[in-house]
């Protein structure tokens, strides 16, 4: 199971690393501020307070151990690059940066972050739930309990009809829609076609994505089976 660190806990990052926590996985929670590690402490793993543009900081905490860290820090641009630089040095491999603007954004992919987010477009639990599943195209949660996925379909499902599959029963999610790649009339790209309301005798294709509403722990269960 991959180990993640959050830096930065304000609202974005505290938001990421609560949702983490709450699906199972270590998580290292670093800040400046001590009353910003305090008051996630209870939640995630472990919770230090730091100055995390300090290379040698980081690393007397173990952050080479960790799969994939998230730098929550936006309004301190500085720190915000010194830090993914840090990172960078230290060789993580996944590095996933919050960014208040586009100049900053180009700033952060240009010195190695992996994946730059703002968080005004995307909340911060979602950017959880497409750390943690690589099949998980997107995960919008309706309330605390329930959500909307789309994920790609599982290799079992290929070539068998919506009824043979039976997620309902199985899973106790619905299938709301199927997305689809075709070639386009020119050829040189693919459209996307999404089949809403899809009918039990239609068939799952390799490549398809199944858009599911259920509850979190539900929809859960089937992201396991890839």
């Amino acid at each position: 199971m991959r180990q993640f660190a959050v830096i930065g806990l304000g609202r974005f990052g505290s938001s990421v690393a609560s949702a983490l926590s709450k699906k199972g996985y270590q998580v290292l929670a670093i800040d400046s501020n001590e009353n910003m590690t305090q008051n996630i402490s209870d939640e995630v793993t472990q919770a230090v307070c730091l100055d995390a543009t300090d290379e040698k900081a980081l690393r007397t905490v173990g952050i080479d151990n960790v799969d994939v860290v998230i730098v929550g820090i936006g309004t301190n641009l500085e720190a915000s690059i010194l830090i993914t630089l840090n990172l960078k040095e230290i060789g993580i491999k996944e590095i996933v940066c919050k960014a208040i603007s586009e100049d900053h954004k180009k700033v952060l992919e240009k010195i190695g972050a992996t994946k730059v987010v703002q968080p005004e477009r995307e909340m911060g639990t979602r950017v959880a739930n497409s750390l943690v599943s690589t099949s998980v195209i997107e995960q919008i949660e309706l309330s605390d309990e329930s959500s909307v996925a789309e994920l790609i379909s599982p290799k079992e499902f290929i070539g068998k009809s919506l009824r043979e599959i039976d997620v309902r029963a199985k899973f106790g999610v619905t299938v709301i829609a199927v997305k689809r790649k075709i070639p386009s009339a020119s050829k040189k790209e693919e459209e996307e076609i999404i089949n809403v309301s899809p009918k039990a005798e239609d068939i799952i294709k390799k490549g398809d994505i199944i858009v599911v509403l259920g509850t979190n722990e539900n929809i859960d269960q089937l992201k396991k089976k890839h």
